[in-house]
């Protein structure tokens, strides 16, 4: 099957859940935003992860939980064979909620406590270390222990930033890992390998969206030259993997997956073509480009108005679902789509139209000046693409609820079934998480 027509067919099957969901009434009047997961389409993209790395190097590709934190959607790629990269002690009770074993997981938060590493270090999860700093904790920690797992140091190549500085971590003062361009600081890492007999890692992440592939290529390639570099220093192999990091971008502009994993690979071979002759097992950990194209957001029209000239479409997914798109239009847009009250695709002439969130700001806009068919109230509009980050990682202002999630598969009679994710957030329970139980104590502190 051509990458073109997997796409059509996703796009088909996205089509067909939609409307499914507005005739099964997951998706309107009392259900007025909800998170859509194409099922077959992350299955497919982990299949086509696993094929372009296929060749004698061992990889452990891992998920990166940050992209989607959902317990049900974890447990689905660790049943695919992923492990899952995690950097917060909650994404790693996720993981291992879902199912995830402590070998096939990867720790990189940049501030882990005493705790966090004596945890990883008891129960042999990777970890990459961040700096020189962490380097001599976990020193002290294991006080002369063998290591139970793989540790990593990570570095920073500084090859520059992609086109959206936020998701660029290879810049010169990138917060993350050890700047490797700073005065002897390639002396200091190699240093730290002879003195340290349990590191066994190196890790490079050079950024996500925004960045270029030939951008991330160099990074990668420069962390593989200092693990030979190492390696030949000590006269043995040291270093016996390369932690890749992630970061395939996503083509937000249309239906296509472009760049693919293959062309991901292609640039690396090219950039460090020992990377792939099997003396490293290598790490990866994507996380967007394994779900984004796989998920929509809908949302109700709840109103239709005009200001300016401008006709606006006011609906119920704005900034708590889309904070990124809303606050960083111009990095983070995204397709949209009308579809008439009964989940059917609108068509006819086109309007200009501004899609407008629930949230009291005026900025709150997940599309400028759209080109679609006219949009009354009852009408549902589909974010498309949403699958990663957006209703995953809800943003509780105006202490809007978070909206109900459901993965689906489309049978060959064209049939969806649905399965629940997580369940829509009640009011109440947004009232009870903002401190309902003390409600009473601060009133109590001025009396006292």
């Amino acid at each position: 099957m051509t990458s073109e027509s997997a796409a059509r067919q996703r796009a088909d099957r996205r089509t067909a859940a939609l409307a499914q969901a507005v005739g099964d009434g997951l998706l309107g009047p009392h259900a007025p935003v909800v998170g859509l997961l194409d099922v077959d389409g992350v299955l497919a993209a982990v299949d086509a992860l696993h094929e372009a790395f296929a060749g004698p190097a061992p990889v452990q590709h891992t998920f990166a939980a940050k992209a989607c934190g959902l317990v049900p959607v974890l447990r689905l790629l660790a049943d695919a064979g992923m492990g899952c990269e995690v950097a917060s002690p909650g994404e790693l009770e996720q993981a291992l909620a879902a199912g995830f074993t402590y070998d096939r997981l990867v720790f990189d938060s940049p501030a882990k406590t005493v705790e966090e590493l004596e945890f990883a270090l008891g129960h042999g999860i990777a970890i990459n270390l961040d700096n020189f700093q962490e380097l001599a904790r976990v020193d002290r920690l294991l006080a002369g222990r063998e290591t139970s797992g793989p540790v990593g140091l990570r570095v920073n190549p500084q090859v520059g930033a992609g086109a959206i500085g936020a998701m660029s971590t290879a810049t010169a003062t990138s917060k993350f890992g050890v700047a490797l361009r700073d005065p002897g600081a390639v002396d200091a890492v190699i240093e730290a390998f002879e003195r340290h007999p349990w590191l066994n890692r190196l890790h490079a992440h050079v950024g996500s969206q925004g960045c270029p592939l030939p951008l991330i290529a160099e990074g990668i390639g420069a962390a593989y030259e200092l693990a030979e570099r190492i390696n030949a220093r000590l006269g043995h192999a040291r270093i016996t993997g390369i932690d890749i990091g992630g970061g395939l971008p996503v083509n937000f502009a249309g239906e296509d997956d472009r760049p693919t994993y293959a062309d991901h690979v292609a640039g690396l071979r090219a950039a460090a073509p020992g990377l792939f002759d099997g003396r490293y097992t290598l790490v990866t950990e994507f996380g967007r480009s394994l779900l984004a194209k796989s998920g929509t957001i809908g949302t109700v029209v709840e109103y239709t108005k005009s200001a300016g000239g401008r006709r606006i479409a006011v609906t119920h997914a704005g900034a708590q679902v889309a904070t990124r798109t809303v606050f960083m239009p111009g990095a983070w847009p995204l397709r949209v789509g009308v579809l008439d009250a009964s989940g059917r695709p609108k068509h006819g002439p086109a309007e200009v139209v501004d899609i407008a969130g629930p949230c009291c700001f005026a900025g709150d806009l997940t599309a400028t000046a759209a080109e679609l068919p006219a949009i009354e109230p009852g009408d549902v509009v589909a974010l498309y693409d949403t699958g990663a980050y957006y209703f995953s990682s809800h943003f509780s202002y105006n202490s809007l609820p978070r909206p109900a999630v459901y993965g689906y598969r489309t049978g060959a009679d064209g049939q969806v079934r649905f399965a629940l994710v997580r369940e829509a957030q009640s009011v109440r329970e947004v009232v009870e998480e903002s401190g309902l139980a003390q409600a009473d104590n601060l009133v109590a502190l001025r009396t006292a």
